[in-house]
């Protein structure tokens, strides 16, 4: 470095040391120490853990030959009727799911009116 470029470095830094105070100037270096230094690995450490948590959630998994992400993926939310075998994303589907395990066709086809003998465990032969 030449004699000219070390004075103009110091005249940078003391200009940027009037605007914005001496933190700008200082080494990031200067504050620096084994506690904080321990602190920086063990938060380095939890964003990693959650890093690698999202990648795993987010691993792509072939459920009937399609690809979802695992968190898509629960055993709560089941879509598909266990009496017709008919996939469904209507909302009204979800009720009948969740009261009576089966979708809303089958309901009034099946149940509507025979509550008592569908909850007792009655369910109609397997269609071919």
């Amino acid at each position: 470095m030449k004699l000219k470029d070390t004075n103009n470095v110091a005249k940078y830094e003391k200009a940027i040391g009037k605007k914005y105070g001496k933190e700008a100037i200082q080494n990031p270096n200067a504050g620096w120490n084994d506690e904080k230094e321990k602190e920086y690995l063990e938060s380095t450490k939890k964003f990693q853990s959650k890093v690698s948590k999202y990648h795993e959630d987010n691993d792509l998994v072939e459920t009937d030959g399609f690809l979802m992400p695992k968190r898509l993926l629960n055993s709560e939310s089941n879509r598909t009727c266990p009496t017709c075998s008919t996939y469904s994303f209507n909302k009204a589907d979800d009720f009948y799911m969740h009261k009576f395990e089966c979708c809303e066709a089958c309901y009034i086809r099946w149940v509507e009116g025979r509550e008592e003998r569908w909850h007792a465990g009655w369910r109609p032969p397997k269609e071919k």
